[in-house]
């Protein structure tokens, strides 16, 4: 009897987890389509660094290198969402010299202000 006490809640866990892996799965594509349609993927991977013409310097770092360098610091998403929306200089940031030097573009007309905080909450929770 104790077995089925355990495999009903294994299956018990499984349904109650699909549902949020279907969710995070969809909200990944979703902001996928979005980082793409609005230019960010020309220049910034997801897990690694998308290299730079000609095996250059990558243009702007991993998503996944953002998301360790400011994870858990306080005003991190607004920070961010200000760098996506009015551009940035990588000579006086921790960028310098790990991507290949050139400022990331202002994007207010590429992507909206509320469409810039949920990419950058995305990529905060890598």
């Amino acid at each position: 009897m104790f077995r089925h006490r355990k495999l009903a809640a294994v299956l018990l866990g499984s349904l109650l987890i699909s549902p949020l892996a279907m969710a995070d799965a969809k909200n990944d594509t979703e902001m996928k389509k979005l980082a793409t349609a609005s230019g960010c993927m020309t220049c910034h991977g997801i897990e690694k660094d998308k290299p730079g013409p000609d095996g250059l310097k990558p243009i702007g770092p991993a998503w996944i290198n953002v998301a360790k360098q400011y994870k858990g610091k306080p005003g991190a998403t607004e920070f961010l969402t200000r760098v996506v929306l009015e551009g940035s200089n990588p000579y006086s940031s921790h960028w310098k010299d790990k991507v290949s030097g050139l400022s990331m573009p202002p994007n207010a007309v590429a992507i909206t202000e509320g469409n810039a905080r949920l990419l950058v909450n995305w990529i905060l929770a890598m």
